[in-house]
């Protein structure tokens, strides 16, 4: 019975690694491969984009910087904050042992705003008019990521019987929406849409604009898509709605309120 439900839905058997390095026998993984996948594409097309505008390769050097580290740092202690508090007061070195696992991407999130606001303070440009441009390739990363997930056997979705469904045999071998992969193709199309909308005009009369489609949309999406994950901690079988849906809320809120600000500016006649 149990080998006649593997075969009818998609068995995903992935190894996380790669491969073994020799004699020092440290692993090459497929999320770290997808991390530096994400860094390099949105490095690429901010590339593209500065040269237009007539910034140097010094300024989007600088800004990588601050977005990386801000969304290490930012996703591992969102885990530590959101996900297990109490485990890692416990065990307080443990905080800085990222490559045992455990990012939060609400976390990182956050950390990527308070990239941009220091960046923005230190260049003297508004924080929106950065925001702005690093919300074009969020969504790149995000597929990475989420593809990296995939590959780790992790995040995984509900039980399901759809034709599509993965069996993580890692896990077990029931078959389940593949959570992960929906959020990837996801962040793939919002991408396609953000940079199309980049040639709008429209959108470009205040900033803040493509920051907030970003934030409603991204977050919109992951809230619904939470329904089909299952529970990362114990502790979220208790609650109505999970962590990630809890977390999720607030940036819905503030992309709704400052694209509905930016729609009131531009209805107030300016003053001559």
């Amino acid at each position: 019975m149990v080998n006649n439900l593997i075969l009818t839905y998609i068995n995903w058997n992935i190894d996380s690694d790669i491969f073994v390095i020799p004699i020092i026998e440290h692993p090459i993984r497929w999320y770290g491969l997808f991390w530096l996948l994400g860094i390099v594409l949105c490095y690429k097309i901010l590339g593209s984009l500065f040269k237009k505008e007539g910034r140097p390769t010094e300024f989007l050097d600088q800004l990588t910087i601050y977005i990386v580290l801000g969304t290490v740092i930012g996703a591992r202690l969102g885990h530590v904050l959101f996900y297990d508090p109490s485990y890692y007061l416990d065990h307080p070195l443990k905080i800085m042992a990222i490559w045992e696992g455990g990012l939060a991407s609400h976390g990182g999130g956050i950390g990527i705003l308070i990239a941009i606001y220091l960046f923005a303070k230190k260049q003297q440009l508004p924080f929106l008019w950065v925001a702005d441009r690093v919300a074009l390739v969020v969504p790149i990363a995000g597929a990475c990521i989420r593809l990296g997930n995939l590959m780790n056997s992790e995040m995984i979705g509900t039980a399901s019987s759809l034709p599509w469904a993965f069996v993580f045999t890692h896990i077990d071998t029931i078959p389940r929406h593949p959570a992960q992969l929906y959020e990837a193709l996801f962040c793939l199309l919002l991408f396609v849409l953000l940079y199309r909308l980049w040639k709008e005009k429209e959108l470009r009369r205040n900033n803040g604009n493509y920051f907030a489609l970003l934030l409603v949309l991204l977050f919109s999406f992951r809230f619904l898509d939470e329904f089909l994950k299952i529970n990362q901690e114990h502790f979220e079988d208790s609650l109505f709605i999970n962590m990630g849906q809890l977390l999720s809320i607030p940036f819905i809120i503030i992309g709704a309120g400052l694209f509905i600000f930016n729609r009131f500016q531009e209805r107030i006649p300016k003053l001559k």
